[in-house]
């Protein structure tokens, strides 16, 4: 058996040894990494969302609650500041705010140095549900990391952070 073997099941050297046999002419080792990193992203989010489904929450709402959370109690963003923490259109970030404020998740505050502008503040209900998800969602990413030590997950943190734009 392959040592590239997935958690799928799908043996990554194999699919290069076809490609190779199919199509010598190619590089075809992208397509394994890629395949890899796919299938990691995957495993990743099925994961989290174990932690996010029981709070009635997506990854997009929990992504808006942890960015406010971890600005500290009371304290606010406006939504293309928001928007841009998250790295969202503002039109995007528009509908995940909808959804929280139904929730009683978030309010929309006046800005008091902008009477046009508006900031974004977790109601108590909102941070305690982002306080308690945390918690949760580090334990979770713990456990699908726990086979990697400490120098292996700065690694590969520092490798993924050199995957760029076409």
């Amino acid at each position: 058996m392959s040592q590239a073997k997935n958690n799928d099941g799908v043996d990554l050297d194999l699919l290069l040894e076809q490609w190779r046999r199919e199509r010598p002419d190619l590089d075809c080792s992208p397509m394994a990494v890629v395949g890899a990193v796919w299938r990691a992203n995957e495993l990743l989010r099925q994961g989290v969302m174990t932690n996010l489904t029981p709070a009635g929450l997506d990854l997009a709402g929990f992504d808006v609650l942890l960015t406010l959370r971890r600005q500290g109690r009371d304290q606010s963003l406006s939504p293309s500041a928001l928007a841009k923490e998250i790295m969202l259109s503002t039109s995007a970030m528009t509908n995940r705010l909808d959804r929280l404020e139904k929730k009683g998740l978030i309010k929309r505050c006046s800005d008091p140095n902008d009477r046009r502008g508006l900031r974004i503040v977790l109601t108590e209900a909102g941070f305690d549900l982002a306080d308690h998800l945390v918690a949760g969602h580090l334990g979770v990413e713990a456990s699908m990391l726990a086979d990697l030590d400490a120098d292996e997950r700065v690694t590969l943190r520092r490798l993924l952070e050199k995957i760029k734009r076409p």
